[in-house]
């Protein structure tokens, strides 16, 4: 890797409008569900306990706070291990992925509206079916969904149960073990989840989907916003969509574009994916987007910006 090479650096701080100062997350008990300032010792220089890969990812990862992506449409980042991305619309805001934990969902829409406005959530959209896409809906739906639509990929709520329902208890073990959540963040300990800092442990919701995205190339209004739709089941999950805007020129590639070498077969026991289903999707998602596309955001890191001639 060529450590002199500061563009994600570069990307990961585009755009960025405010953060609080600590980022310190708590329950209603008080007691802290996600926490950045033990990983203020990343502002050294990398041990020899760490390898140097994961030092600059950890880096990369605690960057944090309200970032714009492209105009009408911005991003939480930092606030657990998945990014909740804000969507302008006509009378409120859509939301998608709001994040694992109800309090942090809370914290990220509260820290937008500080700093963009009141405005309403006015649509939810999850990308797919693993709980840090949709954990914390009820902190940006206090009040349950009533009529705001909440968009999912087909097979979206029975893939949801069997994860986090029949298997829940098993893979919730198993994952601390993945992410290293018992461990003491430190050089010797939890440095980084990789796919962000670390999870959030607070409370997980889930408001059932009101809208099927059932085909490519579906088409939805919401709030004013136009939204084309590419279903991508078998992928980084079994029930998973990225989506484009094309008066925003913009790509959600949900969780099948990120900055990191993606699991194939998990640590905590999700389906294992199936590599040519995937680069098949990424593949079509080129031949429908690439052209009408200034800039691609994911549900973890950060965004890139004048993508390659496709």
């Amino acid at each position: 890797m060529d450590f002199g090479d500061r563009q994600d650096f570069e990307d990961a701080a585009r755009g960025f409008v405010a953060t609080p100062d600590p980022v310190t997350i708590t329950g209603a008990d008080g007691r802290a569900v996600f926490d950045l300032r033990p990983y203020a010792y990343l502002d050294g220089d990398c041990p020899d306990t760490v390898n140097p890969s994961l030092w600059r990812q950890a880096q990369l990862c605690r960057t944090n706070g309200l970032y714009e992506v492209t105009t009408g449409i911005y991003q939480v980042r930092g606030f657990d291990i998945s990014n909740m991305t804000i969507v302008e619309g006509g009378r409120g805001v859509i939301v998608i992925d709001p994040l694992i934990s109800e309090e942090c969902a809370a914290a990220a829409i509260a820290l937008y509206r500080a700093h963009r406005g009141d405005r309403p959530v006015t649509a939810v959209i999850y990308t797919h079916s693993h709980a840090d896409h949709f954990g914390g809906v009820l902190g940006v739906l206090p009040g349950g969904a009533g009529d705001v639509p909440i968009l999912d990929p087909a097979g979206f709520l029975e893939d949801a149960v069997a994860e986090n329902v029949y298997a829940g208890t098993a893979m919730s073990r198993r994952a601390t073990y993945m992410y290293g959540i018992t461990l003491d963040v430190s050089t010797t300990g939890q440095v980084s989840g990789g796919l962000g800092i670390a999870t959030s442990t607070g409370r997980l919701g889930l408001l059932a989907p009101t809208v099927d995205i059932t085909a490519t190339g579906q088409e939805e209004v919401l709030d004013g916003v136009r939204v084309v739709f590419q279903l991508t089941p078998g992928t980084e999950a079994p029930a998973e969509m990225n989506f484009h805007f094309p008066d925003h020129r913009a790509l959600c590639l949900a969780e099948n574009a990120t900055h990191n070498l993606h699991n194939l077969l998990t640590l905590r026991g999700a389906l294992v994916r199936d590599p040519r289903v995937w680069a098949h999707y990424l593949d079509e998602a080129i031949e429908l987007f690439g052209a009408a596309t200034d800039v691609a955001f994911a549900s973890h890191h950060w965004p890139t910006w004048t993508p390659p001639a496709w």
